[in-house]
């Protein structure tokens, strides 16, 4: 049905256009009065003509030239004339008096019926096309003319992801393996008197899984699987997204057991009354509204709720209290191990070179996000596809590593000479301090190709990953991200704006020194502001919880830390200045440098390793066969075996 309603306005427009076109071929029919008719019938000579006589009036059409026009072609006329025994007469001597001939048309030979749809019909299709029209405004997107109230929540009865397509996040799994065990058999835990968690609050950085996790869980119990963005709830009609979670309810309801997957929850569950951003009346409703359904009166049964969410600060209390979202499963960025795991997945379908270990991949990608790892094997693939590789080889992996954190390398942008030697001395200053300084990042590897907006690129990865970091190591890093600038010091007596990335991020370090970790003369005391910012559902009304006098010190220790770090950096680069002009040189004149590379420079001052082995070549010889018992000798031998051969030849013959 819906197909055809697809064709209705097509149809509609037909039947004008038809309607028109016979309306057009009657507009030449030529429409007379009674007076005009006995007028024309004095000169004019009719042709065959028919009369459709009824009780009051003769209906005439027919055709009739006119003397006066010789030539002209013969022009249709109808005319109304009074049913009277003199009019029938003077009508049958008229239309016959030039050999013409009539025709007599029963009034009553169409039927009723005809003639009633022959008249509805232009209403009818009018009709049918203003009811499609508002019915294809109410059938989807936003602007829903008469369905404001149902829910968008999009069903899948049969999710085909399962645990195995899922990877780096073990015991997330292990948290919502109970919600599987109970949507597949309710019984088992009613019977033991438990109650199995109404909601579960997956919270964790973009991209880490949450809603795939989701979708697995749905896969795994054999549930249909309702998701649902918060921010489909919310319209500019009061009362829609109340109206919108009673009907999703109402709906999972009838599918029970379920899930109901809220993806982004904090577009709608953020704290109600708080902050400059929190005093919107439909949000607070539809929040209002979404609580009561979770635990209110009514219990939903056989109904699992997951959100998702990457803000957990600002949401409700109401919302995290027991009985609702009982439970929350964090799910953090992967460890190595993870994205091991996680690479294994996403390479399923991608050809592999065998030189490519996802091993090491996994090892030069630490903070990466499951989604990142994805990003890197798709870009991986394609600029295997633009290089017409049959394969993807590690080249491809490392060039779609550096394109996910920075972007493209711009080739195409040439430096300066002078550019070129203080881009060198920039990155080689990081290396260096990698190189030197225990608790500092690896260098794995150093490029001056610009990438993004940075003129120069040094990916350096922690030497281990650790969930938390000792005061030496921050300073460390921050000594590292000073590398750059004070290498442009220490060479060229002047330094550049190329630091102002390396200076953003070494001042947060050294703010969250002071103000979070209590890594400062200030001791043990958070200085950090908690309340967030306003306009994310905070209160306005409290500002920081240190005074004047307190903020100025914590400006004083800031300054200190990164005062101390630049006196360790300038040292360690100024007795270490021939390993910083040997590595700017090379970089200078290759670009690129890697870890194995720069370890080199370091060790032996050269790119590749003296004691390296070399590869044996191996020389195939031939053996001649000589009568007399000669001796073999090599195809290609000196001159000193051929001497010694002839003089054993000489001796066996005499």
């Amino acid at each position: 049905m819906k197909k055809w309603l697809n064709y209705l306005p097509t149809i509609f427009i037909v039947c004008i256009i038809v309607s028109l076109i016979a309306y057009s071929a009657q507009g030449t029919m030529r429409h007379m009065n009674y007076t005009e008719f006995q007028k024309l019938a004095q000169d004019a000579k009719f042709g065959n003509s028919s009369m459709t006589i009824s009780s009051t009036v003769i209906d005439v059409e027919g055709t009739y030239t006119d003397p006066s026009k010789p030539g002209a072609n013969a022009t249709s006329f109808n005319v109304l004339v009074p049913n009277t025994e003199a009019n029938l007469e003077w009508l049958n001597k008229t239309l016959t008096g030039d050999g013409g001939q009539i025709s007599i048309v029963d009034p009553n030979q169409g039927s009723v019926w005809l003639n009633v749809l022959g008249q509805l019909i232009p209403f009818i299709l009018v009709g049918v096309f203003f009811y499609f029209m508002f019915a294809r405004m109410g059938g989807g997107g936003n602007n829903k003319a008469f369905e404001f109230s149902k829910s968008k929540a999009r069903i899948e009865s049969n999710v085909k992801t399962r645990f195995k397509d899922v990877a780096g996040c073990e015991e997330e799994k292990e948290e919502v393996k109970e919600i599987i065990d109970y949507l597949r058999a309710p019984k088992k835990f009613t019977d033991m008197g438990a109650h199995i968690p109404k909601g579960i609050l997956m919270v964790g950085p973009p991209g880490t899984g949450k809603t795939l996790l989701a979708k697995a869980v749905a896969g795994e119990a054999g549930v249909p699987f309702f998701s649902i963005s918060g921010s489909d709830f919310v319209e500019m009609f009061v009362g829609t997204g109340a109206s919108r979670v009673r009907d999703m309810f109402k709906t999972a309801a009838k599918a029970a057991p379920c899930i109901i997957f809220i993806d982004e929850i904090d577009a709608v569950g953020r704290q109600r009354g708080a902050g400059m951003g929190g005093g919107n009346d439909e949000r607070e409703q539809t929040l209002n509204q979404l609580l009561v359904e979770m635990d209110g009166m009514i219990d939903n049964n056989g109904i699992v709720i997951i959100a998702a969410t990457n803000r957990p600060d600002v949401l409700d209390p109401a919302l995290l209290r027991s009985g609702r979202f009982d439970r929350q499963v964090t799910v953090n960025l992967p460890d190595i191990k993870g994205r091991q795991e996680i690479l294994k997945v996403h390479a399923r379908n991608k050809h592999l070179a065998p030189g490519v270990e996802l091993e090491n991949l996994a090892k030069r990608t630490p903070g990466f996000s499951g989604a990142d790892l994805a990003n890197v094997l798709n870009e991986g693939a394609i600029l295997a596809v633009r290089n017409k590789e049959t394969v993807i080889t590690m080249d491809d992996l490392d060039e779609a590593i550096d394109r996910v954190m920075m972007g493209p390398a711009k080739k195409s942008k040439k430096y300066g000479d002078k550019d070129k030697w203080l881009v060198s001395y920039h990155e080689a200053g990081h290396a260096v301090i990698g190189l030197k300084v225990e608790d500092a990042d690896m260098v794995q590897k150093v490029t001056i190709i610009p990438r993004g907006e940075a003129g120069g690129y040094n990916l350096m990865t922690p030497r281990e990953e650790k969930y938390f970091h000792r005061r030496s190591e921050y300073l460390a890093q921050i000594t590292g991200l000073l590398g750059g600038r004070t290498a442009e010091e220490i060479v060229f007596g002047e330094i550049s704006a190329g630091a102002v990335n390396d200076i953003e991020k070494l001042t947060d370090i050294a703010k969250n020194m002071v103000r979070v970790f209590g890594m400062s003369s200030l001791g043990p005391i958070q200085y950090a502001n908690p309340q967030g910012n306003v306009f994310l559902g905070r209160d306005y009304t409290q500002g920081g919880n240190y005074s004047v006098g307190v903020a100025e010190e914590i400006d004083k220790e800031v300054r200190k830390i990164v005062d101390e770090c630049h006196t360790a950096c300038r040292r360690i680069l100024t007795e270490n200045r021939d390993l910083l002009d040997l590595i700017a040189k090379n970089l200078y004149e290759n670009e690129t440098l890697t870890n194995e590379e720069i370890t080199n420079l370091m060790k032996y001052g050269q790119l590749k390793d003296p004691n390296a082995p070399i590869e044996a070549t191996i020389v195939e010889t031939e053996t001649v066969e000589v009568k007399e018992d000669v001796p073999p000798v090599p195809k290609k031998a000196s001159e000193e075996d051929l001497d010694q051969a002839l003089s054993e030849l000489t001796k066996k013959k005499d």
